[in-house]
């Protein structure tokens, strides 16, 4: 039988975590379900449902992140108390948390799929820390949920471990992300069919507690847009605004057409930078829809992403879209500006006309073309980025492609190429099949020769251009087959890998001795295994 989610008074207590202060905006101003429950159903005129996470069996703290629990003002012994645990793993809420699930829409794969919501995540509510910044705090696999459909709003460990240790990593990376706070172990199992193949078998299962200035998406605009309720759509709108757009608040009213306009442009220009980063670090996201998409310009929901081992233009990590490619890595420019084309016409009907929403889509193109060249220039060690630079990296990288080279260990050994005699021997190592590498050597020692006529150009000095190239090119990332690793361990009852990961993650530009193995090539035998190529979105 579904438990009832009414406020449990026995749950609540003002003790434990006393250092979080709620100030619980979304719920305060924002229409609410009038229906409490867990019943599956349709939400409308409402922006959330209040509902409470499912206890499970034995919480237990696997992991966390120290840097999240300082800015939230959590202290060592909040994080050592068995309450941690209770309360970041659903069985235990603390006063002035008011849970809640978020109703939202979007469209997945490129098809409207209506009404979705948050079917597994339940918002805790909002921490103003001490810094006066404003933390939603949020469980992922938290249990069922009015939005839940047929699932049963929890979360493996494997996919669990994933986005806790991929929240940090990409902060760290200097990427806008979400944050993680907490991995949690619920000591229960999960049926999940991990390839939808018909062999679906128990795992263990776990929260992750995950942490964002705002959870808004591109969905929820969507929804209300698309059932012709103009005045929720007008309240998100108002409310998105003077809570996280406090800059463009300050000038004018919320509610003009013009401060609608630069919040808009605003959106356009932040999804822009966060797919540049993207495309700089060579992530890609595997599941761009639209209700994955963070109205601050987030990187949100992390499922079935991946980074570029050899380097392919064309490669997608997500099982679900190995036939049609959408989100592929050298498409997620084009899908987030289809994305923020969807945003402008969901917000369309409160427009007196399409220009302030064509102009903002306009600012999307101009502010992705300044950030791709200002990362080009970076990562190539030049002081700015022509069109002709442009044309050397995409040269580059058609020949990456065709050669297996390694993205990341490519891009971070070619800052020790000397540009006064360019050669391919520092860079030897960055090829996956040296005999695919010994048939192109002449094209790319032909490439290395413009290259360094290129920096000898420039004139810049050599050590703050190598300090700079470095401050661009990761020598870390966290690739696939080093989190499957983790996994593996995990579910055998050791988290150390975790903790390792976690920590290498934390400088991802530094060379760190003794951690040389994390930078190195994708081992063979990871090529076509599980977990380590290609993922599913069943989590």
């Amino acid at each position: 039988m579904l438990r009832d989610p009414r406020p449990d008074t026995s749950r609540t207590t003002e003790r434990p975590l006393s250092g979080l202060r709620f100030d619980n905006r979304y719920v305060r101003e924002l229409p609410a379900d009038a229906e409490s429950g867990l019943r599956r159903r349709q939400v409308s005129g409402a922006l959330f449902s209040r509902i409470e996470p499912t206890p499970v069996r034995a919480p237990r703290l696997l992991a966390h992140s120290p840097e999240v629990a300082t800015l939230l003002g959590l202290t060592p012994d909040d994080i050592a108390s068995p309450d941690f645990a209770s309360v970041f793993g659903g069985n235990q809420l603390i006063e002035g948390m008011q849970p809640y699930a978020a109703n939202y829409g979007g469209h997945q794969f490129g098809h409207w799929a209506g009404q979705l919501g948050d079917g597994r995540a339940i918002s805790l509510g909002e921490v103003v820390n001490a810094a006066g910044e404003r933390w939603e705090l949020q469980l992922k696999g938290a249990g069922p949920t009015p939005y839940s459909r047929t699932a049963d709003g929890r979360a493996v460990l494997r996919s669990s471990i994933r986005e806790f240790l991929c929240s940090e990593a990409m902060h760290h990376l200097g990427v806008p992300t979400t944050r993680a706070l907490s991995l949690v172990g619920t000591g229960e199992d999960v049926v999940r069919d991990m390839f939808y193949d018909g062999r679906a078998r128990p795992e263990p299962g776990a929260v992750v507690c995950r942490v964002a200035p705002s959870f808004l998406r591109f969905g929820h605009f969507e929804l209300p847009a698309s059932r012709g309720d103009l005045a929720v759509l007008n309240r998100l709108i108002d409310f998105t605004i003077r809570r996280d757009f406090a800059d463009i608040a300050a000038q004018g009213e919320v509610a003009d057409e013009g401060l609608r306009a630069r919040w808009f442009a605003e959106v356009c220009e932040r999804t822009a930078r966060m797919i540049a980063h993207w495309m700089r670090v060579g992530f890609v996201h595997g599941v761009m829809n639209t209700d994955n998409m963070s109205i601050l310009g987030l990187t949100i929901d992390y499922g079935p992403y991946g980074w570029i081992d050899n380097f392919d233009a064309d490669w997608t990590p997500n099982t679900t879209d190995a036939e049609g490619r959408r989100y592929r890595y050298g498409h997620q420019p084009q899908i987030a500006h289809w994305n923020l084309t969807r945003l402008a016409n969901a917000l369309l009907p409160v427009f007196s006309s399409e220009a302030p929403l064509v102009e903002g889509l306009e600012r999307y193109a101009a502010a992705y073309d300044a950030a791709e060249r200002e990362h080009v220039a970076a990562k190539l060690g030049l002081l700015a980025c022509g069109d002709r630079d442009l044309d050397l990296e995409y040269e580059l990288y058609g020949l990456m492609q065709e050669s297996e080279t390694d993205m990341t260990v490519f891009f971070r050994s070619l800052s020790d190429v000397n540009p006064a005699a360019p050669g391919l021997a520092p860079l030897a190592h960055a090829f996956y099949d040296p005999a695919l590498r010994d048939r192109q050597a002449p094209r790319f020692e032909a490439w290395l020769a413009r290259y360094g006529a290129r920096v000898r150009e420039d004139g810049s000095d050599p050590v703050v251009r190598r300090r700079g190239m470095n401050a661009a090119n990761p020598r870390y990332v966290l690739r696939n087959y080093l989190a499957q690793q983790a996994i593996e361990q995990a579910e055998a009852g050791d988290t150390g890998e975790i903790e390792r990961l976690l920590g290498i993650m934390r400088r991802p530009y530094d060379d760190q001795p003794g951690n040389e193995r994390y930078a190195g090539l994708r081992p063979d035998w990871a090529r076509q295994k599980a977990g380590c190529s290609m993922l599913s979105c069943s989590s």
